[in-house]
């Protein structure tokens, strides 16, 4: 009877091992069948067959933070160039005109947060309108670490209400420590590196809660610490203007009530994240889903403008999209952009916009 038992024991090892060899042998098949066909996929996209399919892979992979190459998979630099210049848009440096924002006095007094949803064909959207402009501020980690924090700790360690992500920033890894160009919070430079890239474009607000979105490309550090106490800027971060074969961002959406204008798609299609300001005062915090979420791909700087021109905005001004995208208001998150592991949570950031 022992000895039958110790037969039987290899037996069932032999049928464990074949079983486990089976089940990895059919999931390495599925996972090389869909690589397979995710490049056959991606290789039919970007040939002849649909432009309009092609342009909206290429300007859509460019704005991403760690997909960028994909691109170049598949099309030369010259042909990622072609593409991103017949689907740019138009220069936008006029100055800002603080005449056509008048602060309502008794916008101080106002307590009210409105929450507007907004479904598009390719995106959902969550608008925050902020009456009173003095409630936003920039909060930060400073000093820079390696590890940021998320969204719901900006909000809930500054005793805040609400807040949304801005500003370019280390994002590899979901670090999120180090923020890139100028960030000014509380009337204090915390960081002044204006020509750590090209195009970096300062978006904040004044003493007198007037958003401001300036170019700060050529500035050296003097010019832009100058700027910034003539301006009287008392928080703000950067994003960046660029468009070439390696990345497709953009920052200007409206300035003194025009709508930038556009060649082509403008953009590509991502989450999103935006703010602008009314004649009024009030402010216009956008957050947009994107990439698989609900089945949305995302945003495109036109329907950004759209929504910005609806609801008012005299200025307005992308801030940052991709993973990085989410709102969060009254202890939870009203949007969120990542999927799969951050249902309902937000990537590590250094700096946050957050309302009192």
């Amino acid at each position: 009877m022992a000895k039958h038992a110790a037969k039987a024991a290899p037996s069932l090892w032999k049928n464990i091992l074949l079983w486990t060899a089976r089940v990895l042998v059919s999931i390495l098949t599925f996972v090389l069948v869909l690589a397979v066909t995710l490049f056959v996929s991606l290789d039919m996209i970007c040939g002849d067959t649909s432009p309009k399919a092609k342009q909206t892979f290429v300007t859509t992979i460019l704005e991403t933070g760690q997909l960028k190459f994909l691109a170049s998979w598949f099309l030369s630099p010259e042909e990622i160039q072609a593409v991103v210049d017949s689907n740019s848009m138009d220069k936008m440096d006029e100055t800002i005109d603080s005449g056509l924002v008048t602060i309502d006095p008794d916008a101080s007094d106002e307590q009210d947060i409105e929450i507007i949803k907004i479904p598009g064909r390719t995106f959902e959207a969550t608008l925050m309108k902020v009456k009173d402009p003095s409630r936003i501020s920039l909060a930060s980690i400073y000093p820079w670490r390696q590890l940021g924090i998320t969204l719901d700790e900006f909000v809930k360690e500054n005793d805040a209400v609400a807040g949304i992500n801005g500003g370019l920033y280390a994002s590899s890894n979901n670090t999120g420590g180090r923020p890139y160009g100028v960030v000014v919070s509380n009337g204090e430079i915390q960081l002044n590196e204006p020509n750590q890239f090209k195009g970096l474009v300062l978006i904040g607000f004044t003493e007198d809660n007037l958003l401001e979105i300036i170019s700060v490309e050529g500035m050296s550090k003097q010019e832009v610490k100058e700027m910034i106490e003539t301006k009287k800027i008392r928080d703000a971060v950067t994003f960046q203007e660029e468009s070439s074969d390696a990345n497709n961002h953009f920052v200007q959406l409206v300035i003194n009530g025009k709508p930038r204008g556009m060649n082509g798609m403008g953009s590509g299609l991502n989450p999103r994240t935006a703010i602008g300001q009314c004649a009024d005062g009030s402010v216009l915090l956008l957050v947009t889903d994107g990439r698989g979420k609900s089945g949305h791909l995302g945003a495109s700087a036109s329907d950004l403008i759209d929504i910005m021109m609806e609801y008012g905005a005299v200025n307005a001004a992308n801030l940052d999209g991709g993973s990085s995208s989410c709102m969060y208001y009254e202890d939870e998150y009203l949007m969120t952009s990542v999927t799969f592991y951050y249902s309902n949570d937000s990537w590590r950031m250094p700096v946050a916009f957050i309302v009192k």
